[in-house]
């Protein structure tokens, strides 16, 4: 019974090609936008922690922004 309820009629079958067609892009674009900011996150925490006070903001920014990274890849 649980097949039945996931049928699409086939008069909605283009407006739901169109739906899951966005839907991909918006999936692709948030993974893209994570992975850049994860590594824009790196960066910055990498140069925090070039100095010894910002090493205390800049290591968890390192990972935070690794975490993001691998996110936004798998």
């Amino acid at each position: 019974m649980a097949s039945k309820e996931n049928r699409v009629p086939w008069f909605l079958w283009p407006f739901w090609l169109i739906w899951r067609l966005v839907t991909l892009i918006f999936e692709l674009t948030g993974r893209l936008v994570a992975a850049v900011l994860g590594l824009v996150l790196m960066i910055v925490g990498v140069v925090l922690t070039i100095t010894v006070i910002g090493a205390v903001i800049g290591i968890p920014l390192i990972i935070f922004g690794f975490l993001l990274m691998i996110r936004g890849f798998f």
